[in-house]
């Protein structure tokens, strides 16, 4: 009697066709009966993939971890207000434009600050507003921490960076008002007084005399 040669994959397909009503545990069985029938190690057919996985089923890729140093976790710009405690409008302002940056949502994330960000998310993060919303950016500017992008917006250049991720927020500054400049002004009438004083007692004592 001859035997037809059958193709890699009719042999793959019969194979298949016998598993297929079998429950898996069954399954294994013949597999590794076929194997020692045809003395091939089972453990080494496993590693090598020559048993198919489970029927009706598709393989599960495995998960490639996060890679480390990946995106951190999304803030919002109140709770990251309250991390850096800014205490003047121009650290707000650069806080919300490294947020902007960095932290906000995909959809919302942007390396520009404009002026009506500057109310959005002043008032979002329960920032007090400054009372000309248009003159912030343009002061935090003008202290080193923004760049200007044309437009109308401004972008966080090096300098703000370091200030919201190293120096915010401040600590042990004291909080209390900066004492006035002395008038002097004031002083010097008030010792032209006493000169003009002592000049007049001097004179009254020579006459007295």
């Amino acid at each position: 009697m001859v035997v037809q040669k059958k193709s890699l994959g009719q042999a793959i397909d019969e194979v298949i066709d016998a598993l297929v009503a079998l429950d898996e545990s069954t399954r294994q069985i013949a597999v590794k009966a076929a194997c020692e029938q045809l003395h091939i190690p089972f453990e080494s057919a496993q590693t090598q993939g020559l048993i198919p996985p489970a029927l009706g089923t598709h393989p599960q890729t495995p998960r490639t971890p996060p890679a480390p140093g990946g995106p951190t976790k999304i803030a919002d710009i109140r709770s990251f207000k309250e991390e850096k405690k800014p205490s003047t409008d121009i650290e707000m302002a650069a806080v919300v434009a490294y947020y902007l940056a960095n932290l906000a949502p995909d959809e919302l994330k942007k390396d520009t600050i404009s002026t009506s960000d500057v109310t959005k998310y002043f008032d979002q993060a329960g920032y007090p507003l400054p009372s000309l919303a248009r003159n912030t950016l343009p002061n935090t500017k003008n202290a080193g921490y923004l760049d200007s992008a044309g437009h109308g917006k401004y972008k966080l250049n090096p300098v703000g960076h370091n200030l919201v991720v190293h120096n915010l927020p401040r600590i042990g500054e004291d909080d209390r008002s900066p004492k006035r400049p002395v008038r002097r002004k004031k002083t010097i009438k008030r010792s032209k007084k006493k000169k003009e004083k002592k000049t007049k007692k001097r004179k009254s004592s020579k006459k007295s005399k």
